[in-house]
Formats: structure tokens, C-alpha cells, sequence
């Protein structure tokens, strides 16, 4: 990829909006900018950050959704909710630089650990991550609390 790419914290409203269409790539279920937007709100209060990867134009072309946290098991560590990159770019190394990104972030800020999860039916997903220097280190289990999963993700 020829262009060149800035990174940039997506903090408002009309951020939030603009990385709709490229946040629904990655989770189909969301079908409401407006939503969205309140759900990147209520996110955001829990220190998710959410890093776009723009073109010199500004159009966005991937995102890195990420918290910081601190648990028993890691410590302090960056976990990574979301990772997409535009589908017309995929193969571009843009994903890999959002991880690098959040990695970078993450040693910045002490973390001793880098963390996410993906689906076990994704396995170009765990072969990039893998290409990428994480490792596969258990298994993630899920229990929904309601009857309807998109109601639980509000």
C-alpha cells in the first residue's frame, strides 16, 4: 500500500459515527450508527480507546478497540476488544500496524501483557496473530445472561 497512514484516537460523537461502517465489518450485528455511538459512550467510560488507522484523505481504512486493565492473572495489560481493517485492505499490513500501535501503548504504559481473544472458527485470524507474536494461551468460555445476545452487548 502506497499511501500514507496516520493514527489517530477516535474521542467523539461524530468519530464514533464516521468509524461506523468499518466497526460493522467486524460485528455484523450492529446496525444502528446511533447506537453504536452510545455504546462507543458507555465504552469509553470504562477506558476503551478506540485508534483508527486514515489515509492522507482522512477516510478510515481499519480500528483498534482496546482498554487497558488489571487482573490476578496478567497484571497490568492492554486487551484488545476489536480489530478490523476495511476488506478492500485486507492483506495490506494495516492490521498489523493497529497491533503494533496498541502494543507500542501498552509498553508505554507498563502493561506486562498484550491480550485477545478470537474465535476458534477463525483461523486466518489466529495465523495472523500468530505472524504477529501472540500466542495461544487458553480457551474463552461464554454464558449468555439474557435471551437475546445483542440485547446483553447494550
Amino acid at each position: 500500500m502506497d499511501t500514507s497512514i496516520t493514527f489517530r484516537h477516535l474521542d467523539s460523537p461524530d468519530d464514533w459515527t464516521r468509524a461506523f461502517d468499518v466497526m460493522k465489518e467486524l460485528r455484523p450485528h450492529l446496525t444502528d450508527a446511533a447506537a453504536f455511538g452510545a455504546q462507543m459512550r458507555r465504552q469509553r467510560e470504562e477506558c476503551y480507546r478506540l485508534l483508527a488507522a486514515c489515509d492522507e484523505d482522512g477516510a478510515m481504512l481499519g480500528l483498534a478497540g482496546y482498554r487497558t486493565q488489571t487482573n490476578t492473572l496478567y497484571g497490568r495489560f492492554v486487551y484488545v476488544d476489536d480489530l478490523v481493517v476495511t476488506a478492500r485492505l485486507h492483506r495490506s499490513g494495516i492490521g498489523a500496524q493497529l497491533l503494533d500501535k496498541v502494543r507500542e501503548i501498552a509498553r508505554h504504559s507498563r502493561c506486562a501483557h498484550f491480550v485477545l481473544d478470537t474465535g476458534l472458527h477463525m483461523a486466518l485470524a489466529q495465523r495472523f496473530y500468530y505472524r504477529n507474536g501472540l500466542l495461544a494461551k487458553g480457551m474463552h468460555f461464554v454464558q449468555p445472561l439474557t435471551g437475546n445476545d445483542t440485547e446483553a452487548a447494550r
